[in-house]
């Protein structure tokens, strides 16, 4: 692990539904230790923790290319909004189920912002 992460998930289904909000706390310590995971909220946070770890770095601070092309499929109307800090560096990064990209960058990170349909958190 390079560091702590302290990430809020805000998560709409839909337009006007309510909004769900969780955490994924990580301070220090070795990665099966459930204190370093003390304060996370997200029903499987040592999966989210994996995902983010393994993901994290392209999903939150990579720009999509301006050449690069994506399916034109539609997902859903979930929104995520991510914020806090992951390896202390500030995270502020939207996810959406609007296209192809889209969809696989939610799913790369199904863990932290939810599952999708036929979705395993594997890219």
């Amino acid at each position: 692990m390079a560091g702590d992460m302290d990430l809020t998930v805000r998560l709409t289904e839909a337009p006007g539904a309510p909004e769900y909000v969780f955490r994924l706390v990580f301070r220090g310590g070795a990665r099966g230790q459930t204190a370093a995971l003390e304060g996370s909220t997200l029903p499987d946070p040592g999966a989210a923790l994996t995902a983010v770890e393994r993901f994290g770095e392209e999903a939150f601070f990579l720009p999509r290319r301006a050449d690069m092309m994506c399916t034109q499929q539609y997902g859903g109307p979930q929104v995520a909004v991510v914020t806090g800090t992951f390896h202390g560096r500030p995270v502020h990064s939207r996810f959406s189920l609007t296209d192809g990209c889209e969809i696989a960058r939610w799913r790369s990170l199904a863990p932290l912002l939810g599952g999708t349909a036929g979705s395993t958190g594997q890219t």
